[in-house]
């Protein structure tokens, strides 16, 4: 890997969590191992309890020797939680666990890119010229809004509150409009201007910080029910996408299917520093957990963007895309994507792909 930076120390926690959690961050940590062998960095690697194991171990969704194991590390690999052991009315649920995580580590904003590999655009459900050129990046607040508002039930009606400050929307836009900068200067925030006042405050501030601070990058706004429509009708329109945190969480659950399936997909959220907390966006999928049937690459690619967001390696980060790539390309698909691979011959794969590739560098 001639060119390649120095070799660097890091810390690392993993979070496998719950469900098929575990089996899909194993072969992330393969990755990452190998990364490390090709190059010379040393990589430590901490297991640390979250959600419903947790629970079960502890009581808590989220032990303090968690959080702390996590605020001594350089980067978080987290793997998924939930399952139906641990329902809605459980007094102690996993998703506290993943929700208590970001805020306590200030991990505002949420990375959610979207690409089409072209050896799977048969598994989309959209037409092949619509997702052809698809490249965007969801950038969703993450510890603001009506998931972590004042909440009330009474009788027979409820109360969510959701609320934003000045501050916690332009950081976030801040985010989004840097990484538009470094891609095709094209930025689009998404809010419900028409009904809430949030979103009024909201459009306020992205037109304000946009203009003053990023004047070489182009903002429109979109109503987030029109652009849920247009992820689907015209997906390569769009270049960085920010938003808040329902309708972030929402549209990111839209846009995974263009590329074929959610297994696929990874995301990092970030906060002021290079600390970040890297996971795939699909759920801990109980119903396969222990069957090797998991897709590992949304957390393989999710340990890419550990590499370069938090460490700095973007060399590398890109190098274990291009073996995702290739893994792909050369057959190796699981369940969601059309074939029979197990989870493991997948991850297999990829280490293969990446020693190729490193060989060649």
């Amino acid at each position: 890997m001639s060119g390649a930076p120095a070799p660097v120390k890091a810390r690392i926690a993993v979070l496998a969590g719950d469900g098929i959690g575990p089996e899909v961050t194993e072969q992330a940590v393969r990755v990452l191992e190998a990364v490390a062998a090709a190059r010379g960095h040393v990589f430590t690697l901490e297991d640390a309890l979250v959600g419903g194991a947790a629970i079960d171990a502890t009581g808590s969704a989220l032990p303090e020797e968690t959080l702390a194991a996590c605020r001594r590390s350089d980067a978080v690999l987290f793997g998924a939680i939930g399952g139906p052991k641990w329902g809605p009315s459980a007094k102690v649920r996993p998703e506290q666990g993943l929700l208590a995580l970001r805020k306590g580590l200030g991990l505002f904003a949420n990375l959610r890119p979207v690409t089409v590999n072209p050896r799977l655009a048969g598994a989309s459900p959209l037409k092949a010229e619509v997702i052809a050129g698809v490249d965007l990046l969801v950038v969703r607040e993450l510890t603001g809004g009506i998931y972590f508002g004042e909440k009330r039930r009474e009788g027979a009606s409820a109360f969510d509150a959701c609320t934003y400050t000045e501050d916690e929307v332009a950081r976030v836009v801040r985010v989004a409009a840097r990484l538009a900068r470094g891609r095709r200067r094209k930025l689009t925030s998404v809010d419900k201007a028409n009904v809430l006042e949030t979103s009024r405050l909201w459009r306020d501030v992205a037109t304000r910080v946009v203009k003053e601070e990023f004047p070489e990058v182009v903002l429109d706004h979109h109503l987030v029910d029109s652009c849920a429509m247009q992820l689907v009708r015209r997906p390569a329109d769009f270049d960085v996408v920010v938003t808040e945190n329902m309708f972030g969480d929402i549209l990111t659950d839209e846009a995974s299917v263009i590329a074929g399936s959610i297994g696929l997909l990874p995301s990092a959220s970030l906060g002021e520093g290079t600390f970040g907390l890297y996971e795939p966006i699909h759920g801990s999928a109980p119903d396969i957990a222990g069957r090797g049937l998991a897709d590992p690459y949304g957390t393989i690619a999710s340990a890419a963007m550990l590499l370069r967001h938090s460490l700095g390696l973007e060399r590398e980060a890109a190098l274990v895309e291009q073996a995702v790539a290739r893994a792909v390309d050369g057959g190796a698909l699981t369940a969601d994507l059309g074939g029979s691979t197990s989870t493991e011959a997948a991850g297999t794969a990829v280490v293969q792909a990446l020693e190729s590739l490193v060989a060649v560098a």
